[in-house]
Order: C-alpha cells, then structure tokens, then sequence
C-alpha cells in the first residue's frame, strides 16, 4: 500500500510541475499543453472510439508478432544451446543483431511487404526473437551440470536427458526472455507501426505529429507508457516471480 501512495504522489507531484510550466508560459500553447487538455483529448478519444480501434490493431500485431518471436526465438535458442556448432558460427552474431534498435528494421520490412500490417508484424518478430534466443540459449548452457550427471547415472539421456532435466531447470530463464521479449517487442511494435499506413497506436502518433496535434501525441505517448508498465508488472513480472518461486530462486 505504501508502494502504491508513493507511486501516486509521485504522479501528482509530476503533473502539478506540468501545470506549472504551463501555466508559467514558458512555452506556446501548442508546444506545451495542460495536462487538463491532454486528458480531455484522450477521453474524446476514447469516447468516439478511434484509441480504441488503434488499441485494438496494436494489441493485434502484438500478440501475433510476440507469439512467434516467442517460437522462433526458442527454436534458434535450443539450436545455438544443443549444438556446438550452430553455437560458435552463428551464436555470436545473435547479441549483435539483438542490440540493433528495432526501427532500424523498419526499412527492411517496408521494402519486403510495403506498409500494411505484416510489415509491422515482421518488426515485432525481430524485435522479440534474438533477446528470446540468448535467453533460451543461456537457459541450456546454465543447466547445472550435477544434475546432467546425476541423471545419466540412472541411464537417462539424448533426448530424454533434454526434455526431463534441461527444459525444467531451464523455465526461470525462460519466462526471463519471455519477459523481455514482451518489452522488446513492445518498442518494435511502436517503431513499426509509426512509419505504416495501417491503424495502430503508433500510426496514431504519426498522424497527431503530422498535424501537430501535440495534445494527441502526449496522450499516446501516456497511453503507450501505461500499457507497457501496466502489462509488465500484472502479467509478466508477476508469472516470472512465480516461477521463480517455485523454482526456489526467491524467498517465499
């Protein structure tokens, strides 16, 4: 409860300097709305319908795009983990494609399928796959090695050594990528969609900057924020202390 008075006065205290500079005039008008303005253009928004069809399309890429950024990432994270391979040819280059922002794609995706929603769909992929894969691929090279010992001591092994001691030892890991799969694939998704024709949050924040509509564009970037925490700390950040929990990697 604390957390949360602290967290709420911590807002206050943010909008009441907002108000302050605006009321200051330290800036026009257009530049820096009131945080009043900014609320009321968002409940408009929401009222008529149009954030809500944008929230809509958004979470519509998203979750195509963070499921199989989720897959794709485990695949090639199992394959770079088994394999020794796959691992020292093309396991180094993964953390390089995972630090290139994820509008640096947008391009790519343009010139392959244009500006409609598979574009944005193939950005999220992106964005999502490589963190998922370091995970995963860190999740098997972490597996302590006593228990593969001790389960090859009772004639356990290949595949039945994988699936039986190596994919449970390697779950916290895992929801680990995919916590940060979400957040990543997130960001990607605003990239994306910012420069598409297609609805979508991002396509929203285009079209306010475009006619400078500053008052739309603080709302979104307020509406991205929200979601983003909002959907870590209930969703994933909880799922990922659970696991961690019964794992015994967190106090109870």
């Amino acid at each position: 409860m604390k957390i949360a008075l602290k967290r709420l006065l911590f807002i206050v205290v943010v909008i009441g300097i907002w108000q302050g500079i605006y009321l200051a005039q330290l800036y026009p008008d257009y530049i820096v709305p009131s945080p009043f303005t900014v609320g009321e253009t968002l409940f408009s928004g929401f009222v008529d319908g149009e954030l809500l069809k944008a929230l809509g399309a958004s979470f519509k890429h998203l979750i195509i795009g963070l499921t199989l950024s989720i897959l794709t990432g485990t695949l090639l994270g199992v394959l770079l983990g088994k394999s020794r391979q796959a691992d020292e040819t093309a396991g180094m280059y993964l953390i390089a494609l995972q630090s290139i922002p994820s509008i640096v794609w947008v391009p790519l995706a343009i010139l392959l399928f244009g500006f409609g929603e598979l574009a944005v769909i193939f950005v999220v992929v992106i964005g999502g796959t490589f963190v998922m894969a370091l995970n995963v691929r860190s999740a098997i090279h972490n597996v302590p090695p006593q228990l593969k010992r001790a389960a090859r001591t009772m004639d356990t092994k290949g595949f039945e050594l994988f699936y039986r001691i190596e994919v449970p030892a390697s779950i916290p890991y895992f929801m680990q990528g995919v916590r940060l799969a979400w957040a990543f694939s997130w960001r990607a998704l605003m990239a994306g969609e910012f420069l598409s024709n297609g609805p979508g949050l991002g396509y929203s924040l285009s079209f306010a900057q475009d006619y400078a509509r500053m008052d739309q564009v603080i709302g979104i970037i307020i509406i991205i924020g929200v979601i983003g925490a909002v959907v870590d700390q209930l969703v994933f950040s909880k799922l990922e202390k659970n696991v961690m929990k019964r794992w015994g990697l967190l106090n109870k």
